[in-house]
């Protein structure tokens, strides 16, 4: 077997600050706006109850975000190229902050919306240039370290930022959600503006005119929209059977099919969709899409279990994570140093291997009895596999890959992960509430007057009830409603079980996937090519 060394033309040019103080910068602008993708969860009540709005209206407030989040991901690498990156990531912190202080003090749910569409395409871009600076400014044998503490902003802070959300909401109001973000942001901007410079490439590649391709951008746009706002409404809607949903499915399989053939023959595309027929950056991009599925629905499925059939406050729900999340903040920093020693392939191997068996683990532990102790360390072996898998998928994307490219990866890599994650909510929103319908059809055969089991287990309940002062007919009713209460509980508990074992074979799946990917240098900018 011959080897070869394919090595990637890299630029000799280094920043003039310490690299270090430039990551913490970008990660903090990153932690930022990923913080708010998910912190404003658990005030929707509080807003709909202050602005005059349902509850179902005030779930626009997430929703406007993420559709607009979505849409300027995947092209912030056309942007950054077209404008420049430094200005546009200043831009982008520029929108952010101002838009959370508008958001803060809207007085109408309508305002709310406007603002959040503004808030969320200044979001956009933040995420994948943070980590486009990352790329440029770490040596390859160094990135490893860097994409570890950007990785911490992307998995820590959807983690805690439904629990600082419910406390801050809490506490204070929800409008102090939005006006966090302004002293963080505008230390942030003056600081990517004293620290941050463009590489020399960047300054050489950028057009002479900005050339605007409308069709791309109206596709992306309609495309994204569509998919974005039926993902977040689907089950809500009843999916096919709701008009809206099944308009919105069709709309967004036309436009982003469209979009592909459409940028596949475009000279300047706003997305480089070429870029898709390398076989190790398409990989690394499904694997992200998996990976933002696993991220984002075991951070739906366990506060949900355990506050809606344990019976958990918010706040211990929260706690319960933390632990997973500490976990996560340890394991990051020593993946960025076994990048350097073993081969990114192998990393992510065993990253999906240790995820598929914690889901697997988790179907044998979920029940209605689990304690808080057994539910911290659930939560600790689900967050151990993902500790493994978002440095080196980050890596392996950028492997063969030339530096002029390095904005256009980290925009759809990062695309891929937040829909991923959308993907993800919907998914498990779906599974569990479908799976919970089959179940119960399933236990209430078991619940037949006819069945003397039913009979007994119903007659000996009204007994007791009768015992505590109930008359003999209302302990009967009451006796019987109990019984199907903890039905309804074992059914839902049982669709957790099946929505966990999903999760479980599509983890497999990406392990059996990781060995095809291509070898690489440990530490270094080099693929290897059998």
């Amino acid at each position: 077997m011959s080897t070869a060394a394919l090595t990637v033309d890299q630029d000799v040019w280094r920043p003039k600050y310490n690299p270090w103080l430039i990551a913490v910068v970008v990660a903090l602008a990153a932690f930022m706006e990923v913080l708010d993708t998910s912190i404003a969860n658990v005030a929707l009540p509080y807003m709909a109850g202050n602005l005059g709005a349902s509850n179902d209206q005030s779930t626009w407030v997430l929703t406007s975000y993420l559709v607009s989040n979505a849409i300027i991901l995947p092209i912030s690498g056309w942007l950054a190229g077209t404008f420049g990156r430094k200005r546009f990531f200043m831009t982008c912190l520029g929108v952010f902050t101002v838009s959370s202080l508008l958001c803060g003090i809207a007085p109408s749910l309508g305002l709310l919306l406007f603002f959040r569409v503004l808030q969320g395409a200044g979001g956009g871009g933040l995420q994948p240039m943070a980590q486009a600076i990352l790329a440029d400014t770490f040596p390859p044998q160094q990135r490893g370290l860097a994409f570890a503490l950007y990785g911490i902003t992307a998995i820590m802070a959807p983690t805690i930022g439904p629990t600082l959300g419910g406390w801050i909401t809490f506490n204070y109001s929800w409008r102090w959600i939005f006006f966090i973000n302004i002293p963080v942001g505008l230390a942030t901007w003056f600081l990517v503006r004293r620290f941050v410079e463009d590489p020399p490439y960047l300054a050489r590649s950028r057009s002479a005119g900005v050339k605007l391709d409308y069709v791309g951008i109206a596709l992306l746009t309609v495309g994204i929209g569509a998919l974005q706002i039926l993902l977040d409404k689907g089950q809500e809607d009843d999916w096919f059977g709701s008009r809206f949903i099944t308009t919105l499915i069709v709309v967004a399989t036309v436009c982003l099919i469209s979009l592909v053939i459409w940028e596949w023959f475009q000279k300047a595309p706003i997305i480089d969709v070429r870029m898709f027929k390398s076989f190790n950056f398409a990989s690394s991009n499904l694997m992200m899409f998996t990976l933002g599925i696993m991220l984002f629905s075991s951070l739906v499925l366990m506060p949900q279990f355990l506050q809606t059939l344990v019976g958990y406050t918010s706040e211990l729900a929260g706690l319960a994570l933390s632990a997973g999340g500490l976990v996560l903040l340890l394991e990051m920093p020593i993946m960025g140093q076994l990048t350097t020693k073993i081969q990114a392939r192998y990393l992510i191997a065993f990253g999906w291997l240790a995820l598929s068996m914690a889901m697997y683990y988790s179907t044998q532990r979920i029940d209605l009895q689990i304690s808080f102790t057994a539910a911290t360390l659930l939560r600790i072996t689900q967050v151990i596999g993902l500790g493994f898998l978002f440095v080196p998928i980050t890596l392996v994307a950028y492997i063969g890959i030339a530096p002029e490219k390095n904005n256009a990866v980290a925009g759809i890599v990062n695309f891929m992960r937040n829909m991923g994650s959308s993907v993800g909510t919907s998914m498990v929103t779906t599974l569990i509430a479908r799976r919970s319908q089959l179940h119960q059809a399933r236990l209430v055969e078991y619940a037949r007057p006819d069945n003397p089991n039913f009979q007994n287990a119903a007659n000996g309940l009204a007994q007791r009830l009768a015992h505590s002062g109930l008359s003999g007919p209302g302990a009967y009713a009451q006796a019987v409603g109990r019984i199907y209460q903890s039905l309804q509980a074992q059914a839902a508990t049982l669709a957790y079980i099946d929505t966990f074992m999903v999760l479980c074979v599509g983890s497999a799946i990406m392990f059996l996937l990781a060995f095809a990917l291509k070898k690489n240098e440990p530490g270094g900018g080099r693929v290897i090519v059998e």
